[in-house]
C-alpha cells in the first residue's frame, strides 16, 4: 500500500489562511509605481469605477509551464475590487470578453490535443511551444456614470518559448492602444495596471495624455486581486523599484537584433555584448531608457542624505538618513550604492550596483538612518590574461542614490597599484571566436571635493584557489559490515565508508532519477508518495538510503493539487493538470476510491517578488513554501530559479530575478534560507548557467567569454552558493561554449565547489541527458546533440533527471570502456548521500 502524506479533506487549512495572509501582507509592496499624478491611492468615497482590460477577470498568478502553481482557487483583479466594496460598472463588456476568451480557449487546447494526437506526445509538450494567445479586446465604446476608469493589461510566458516583439505580446496592440486613449479621453483619473512577468514597450502609456497612474502589478500569485487592491486603495503601501532596464525601445538592447529566435538562429546565440547587460550597457553607452534599472516612485516624497562613507581594505561603509518629506502617507526607500571603477586595461562599465538597503516603512516626518556594507574586494574585475580577480589602480567613486540613473558621488577610495584578490585558472574555453563591444572613452570626472579615503595596496590579501586534481577511488576497508546511512547517522561509519561498499551498479542507479523499468526509457515516473511532484532519486532500502523527493517551483509548490487511490493505495488516473490541459477523473473510476487534496500556495513570480529588494521578505516567502514542502513531505523544490535577465523577451524571465547578478544572487539566498530554516528541505538553485533563451533552449549554444560568465551570469550563483549553501543546484539544457552544461566539469567542479566550496549535489534539468526529440520537447533536426550520461558523471552533475534505463547503462558502460574512473561515480555518489544524509 502506498503512503500518502496529502490531506483526505478539501477543507481549507488553517495554514493555507496562514500563508495566504502573509502573503497578502507582504506583496503590495513588491508593485512598482511608474507613474502618479496624485490620483494613487483611491480614496474611501472612490468606489464607483468601471475595469477594463484582458486582466481584469483573467488575471495572470503567474507564469505556464513547470512554474505554475496548483492552488485552491485564484482571486482576481475584478473579486479582490469587488470584495472591497466597488461598484464595477462595466460588466457588460467584461461578460463578453469571458465568452470570446472562453472560445478561444476551447479552440486553442482543440488545435493542441490534435496535434498530439498526431505526434503521438502528451499535449503539454505542444503546449511548450505553442503557448496561447490571449484573443483581441472589444472596443469599448460607452462611457459609464464613473469618474475612474482602470485598465489591466496582461501578457503571459513560460518555459519552451521565447516572446516576440511584436503586438499582444512586447508591444500593445490595436484595440488595447484605443482602449486606453478612449478611457484616457472620457474618465478623470485612468489608472493602468501591467500585471505582467516582464518588460512591455510602455510608449503609449507615457504618451497619451489623461493617463494619470501606471503601475506594475506584477504576477501577485493566487491571492492577486486582493493584494492589488489593498495597494490601490492605500491599505498596503507600493514601495518596489525596477530589477531591469525598461528601455524607450526593443531595438535599444544590445542582444535585440540577435536574441533567440529574432534572427533565426536558435541554434547558436552570441554574447556579443559581454558584460554590458541591462544599465550597464545603457548606462555606459549613454542610452536613455524609458525607466531606469533601481527606479520606483511610492505614495510619498523621500529625501536622502549621505552621512558618511567609511572603507579600509576589508569593507565599505556607506551610511545614508532618508526622511519622509510628505505630509499624508508612508513610504520605504531603497538606497543604492553603485561604484565607477577606474579605465585601466580591463575594459568596465560606467558602474555597477555593489550593495543596498531598504528602510522601514517612514510616516510623514519620519527618518531613519541605515548602512549599506560590502567587500571592498568585490569591485575587482576579472583579467582573462592573468586567470585572476584584479582592482586596478586608480580612483573608485562611490555613488549613493535611489535609482541607477539618480545617484550622486559620495567618496573616492583611491588605490595605488593593481591587486590581485583572488587567484584562479581560466575556464570555459571559447569554442568559437566572439567580438564583444567595449566601452566607449569616458569623460574625465571632477572629484574635487569628495571625502577621499587611500586603500593601502600592502593590505589586501590573494586568495589562492585550490583545484580537484583528481578524483581517488574509495576501497572498502570494512568488507565483513554490511554499512547503511543509519551506521552514518548514528557516527559508526562514515558516508566514505558507505559509498566504498556500493557496487558499480548501486551507485549508477543512484546516480539517475526513480524511472520505471517497465515503462519507456526516457519519460521518468515522477513521484510514488507525493503527486503530482517531479522526480525522485532512487533509494536503496537495504542500504537504508531514501529517495528525495523533489517538486517543482519556483512560486509555491507544483504538486497535484487533487487525485485519487484505490482503498490499497495505487493511484488512479486522473485530475493532472498543467496549464490549461486538465485530466477528468473517469467515469470507471472506483466508488471506493480515497480522494486526496494537496492545495499550494502560490506566492508572487521571482521578477516580482525582486521589485521589493527586501531581503527579509523574500526570506519570508521561501518560508512559506517551506511550510507546505514539510506538510506534504517534499525534500527539495526545484527552485528558485535566477538566470540573469539578458533580453526581455526570454520566455521564462518571470521565474528569475534581474538583470544584475547581486540582485539575483541575494535574493536566491534569502529564498534559500527561508526553505532551508527546516531541517530536511532545501533548493535546487537553477538553472546553471546562462539559461537566457527559451526556444531550442536543449540545444541551444550559447557562446559567451569567461569574463562575461564570471561577472554576469555565474556571479548570482555564487553569491546564492556562499551566502546560503543550498542543499542542490540543477544544471541548464544549453551548452556554453561547445559543451553541455551538464557535462562541463569547469563549471561543476572548477567554479561551482573549487571556487565557491559548493556542498550539495548537482542535477540536470529534465531529460537533459535524454532523447528530449523522440517525445516532443526539442525540433527533430537539432545542430547540437544531448548531453552525454558518463560525461555527467565526470563533469560531476551527480543525478541525471528523471531518469531511465539507458542513463544506467551508459554509466556502468563508461566506468567499463575507460570513460569515467569507478571514481568518478563515487565522487557523485558521495555528492547524493551527503544530502539524503540531511533530508532523513
Amino acid at each position: 500500500m502506498g503512503k500518502f502524506y496529502a490531506l483526505t479533506s478539501d477543507e481549507v487549512t488553517s495554514l493555507e489562511k496562514e500563508n495566504q495572509a502573509l502573503v497578502r501582507s507582504l506583496a503590495g509592496e513588491c508593485m512598482v509605481v511608474l507613474e502618479n499624478d496624485g490620483a494613487l491611492p483611491l480614496g474611501k468615497e472612490e468606489r464607483t469605477i468601471v475595469l477594463y482590460g484582458s486582466g481584469a477577470r483573467n488575471t495572470v498568478k503567474g507564469g505556464t509551464g513547470s512554474g505554475d502553481v496548483n492552488s485552491r482557487e485564484v482571486i482576481n483583479i475584478y473579486e479582490g475590487l469587488k470584495a472591497e466594496g466597488f461598484n464595477i460598472l462595466s460588466d457588460d463588456w467584461l461578460d463578453r470578453y469571458d465568452k470570446t476568451l472562453e472560445d478561444a480557449t476551447n479552440a486553442y487546447m482543440a488545435d493542441i490535443n490534435e496535434k498530439a494526437a498526431k505526434q503521438h506526445v502528451p499535449p503539454i509538450m505542444i503546449m511548450f511551444s505553442t503557448p496561447f494567445v490571449a484573443p483581441d479586446e472589444e472596443l469599448i465604446t460607452q462611457v459609464k456614470d464613473a469618474d475612474i476608469a482602470i485598465y489591466v493589461i496582461s501578457r503571459n510566458s513560460g518555459e519552451g518559448a521565447d516572446r516576440y516583439d511584436v503586438k499582444k505580446d512586447y508591444e500593445l496592440d490595436d484595440n488595447e492602444v484605443k482602449n486606453i486613449q478612449f478611457l484616457a479621453a472620457n474618465y478623470k483619473k485612468t489608472i493602468v495596471l501591467l500585471n505582467t512577468g516582464g518588460v512591455i514597450d510602455t510608449k503609449v502609456l507615457r504618451n497619451t495624455v489623461g493617463i494619470n497612474a501606471v503601475m506594475i502589478a506584477g504576477q501577485m500569485g493566487n491571492i492577486g486581486g486582493n493584494i492589488v487592491s489593498d495597494v490601490l486603495t492605500g491599505k498596503s503601501i507600493p514601495s518596489g523599484k525596477l530589477t531591469d532596464t525598461w528601455a524607450e525601445n526593443y531595438s535599444d538592447y544590445p542582444s535585440s537584433a540577435t536574441f533567440s529566435h529574432n534572427n533565426g538562429n536558435i541554434d547558436d546565440e552570441y554574447y556579443t555584448e559581454g558584460i554590458y547587460v541591462g544599465y550597464r550597457y545603457f548606462d555606459t553607452f549613454g542610452i536613455k531608457p524609458a525607466y531606469s534599472f533601481g527606479y520606483g516612485k511610492g505614495y510619498t516624497d523621500l529625501a536622502y542624505e549621505v552621512d558618511d562613507v567609511i572603507a579600509d581594505e576589508k569593507k565599505v561603509y556607506v551610511s545614508v538618513t532618508v526622511t519622509n518629506t510628505g505630509s499624508k502617507y508612508a513610504g520605504r526607500e531603497v538606497i543604492q550604492v553603485y561604484v565607477t571603477s577606474p579605465e585601466g586595461a580591463i575594459d568596465k562599465p560606467f558602474k555597477e550596483l555593489r550593495g543596498f538597503a531598504k528602510t522601514s516603512l517612514l510616516g510623514p516626518s519620519q527618518k531613519e538612518t541605515v548602512t549599506i556594507t560590502f567587500d571592498t574586494a568585490s569591485m575587482a574585475s576579472y583579467d582573462i590574461t592573468r586567470a585572476s580577480y584584479v582592482l586596478e589602480k586608480g580612483n573608485y567613486i562611490i555613488r549613493v542614490g535611489n535609482s541607477c540613473d539618480n545617484t550622486i558621488p559620495a567618496a573616492v577610495l583611491t588605490l595605488d597599484r593593481d591587486v590581485v584578490t583572488v587567484k584562479c585558472r581560466n575556464l570555459f574555453g571559447l569554442d568559437e571566436a566572439v567580438e564583444e563591444i567595449q566601452a566607449p572613452k569616458r569623460e574625465k570626472e571632477e572629484i574635487s571635493g569628495l571625502k577621499e579615503i587611500a586603500l593601502d595596496s600592502s593590505k589586501f590579501t590573494t586568495s589562492v584557489i585550490e583545484y580537484q586534481i583528481d578524483r581517488p577511488v574509495l576501497e572498502d576497508k570494512r568488507s565483513g559490515e554490511k554499512l547503511t546511512m543509519d551506521d552514518v547517522k548514528a557516527g559508526n561509519a562514515t558516508l566514505k565508508e558507505l559509498v566504498a561498499q556500493l557496487t558499480l551498479e548501486e551507485m549508477a542507479n543512484l546516480c539517475v532519477g526513480l524511472f520505471d523499468h517497465s515503462a519507456s526509457n526516457v519519460v521518468g515516473s515522477a513521484s510514488g508518495s507525493v503527486v503530482g511532484a517531479a522526480g525522485e532519486t532512487i533509494g536503496i532500502p537495504d542500504r537504508k538510503i531514501i529517495p528525495t523527493v523533489n517538486a517543482d517551483g519556483p512560486a509555491g509548490l507544483r504538486l497535484q493539487p487533487h487525485f485519487k487511490t484505490t482503498a490499497d493505495g495505487q493511484v488512479l488516473p486522473g485530475g493532472e493538470v498543467f496549464g490549461m490541459s486538465r485530466n477528468p477523473f473517469p467515469e470507471d473510476t472506483p466508488e471506493d476510491a480515497i480522494d486526496y487534496y494537496q492545495y499550494c500556495t502560490a506566492i508572487p513570480i521571482a521578477s516580482t517578488l525582486a521589485q521589493s529588494w527586501d531581503m527579509e521578505l523574500i526570506e519570508k516567502m521561501g518560508h512559506i513554501v517551506g511550510t507546505e514542502m514539510q506538510q506534504f513531505h517534499v525534500h527539495l523544490w526545484l527552485a528558485p530559479g535566477m538566470n540573469i535577465h539578458r533580453n526581455p523577451l526570454c520566455g521564462r524571465n518571470f521565474e528569475y530575478y534581474s538583470e544584475d547578478p547581486l540582485i539575483a544572487g541575494s535574493c536566491a539566498a534569502a529564498d534559500t534560507k527561508g526553505v532551508q530554516s527546516f531541517a530536511g528541505q532545501g533548493t535546487t538553485i537553477k538553472h546553471f548557467a546562462a539559461n537566457s533563451q527559451e526556444d531550442n533552449r536543449m540545444y541551444n549554444n550559447a557562446h559567451i567569454s569567461e569574463r562575461t560568465l564570471r561577472e554576469i551570469y555565474l556571479k548570482g550563483f555564487e553569491i546564492a552558493v556562499k551566502d546560503s549553501q543550498p542543499l542542490s543546484v540543477m544544471t541548464s539544457y544549453n551548452l556554453i561554449n561547445g559543451i553541455h552544461s551538464a557535462n562541463s566539469k569547469d563549471l561543476l567542479q572548477g567554479a561551482l565547489r573549487d571556487e565557491w566550496g559548493f556542498k550539495g549535489f548537482v542535477m540536470t534539468d529534465w531529460f537533459s541527458s535524454q532523447d528530449a526529440r523522440s517525445i516532443g520537447l526539442a525540433p527533430a533536426n537539432v545542430k547540437y546533440d544531448c548531453a552525454s550520461s558518463p560525461d555527467c558523471i565526470k563533469a560531476g552533475n551527480d543525478v541525471q533527471m528523471p531518469g531511465s534505463k539507458q542513463n544506467v547503462d551508459d554509466i556502468i558502460k563508461g566506468v567499463e570502456d575507460g570513460r569515467i574512473t569507478l571514481g568518478d561515480v563515487q565522487f557523485c555518489a558521495l555528492n547524493i548521500l551527503g544530502v539524503v544524509a540531511k533530508c532523513e
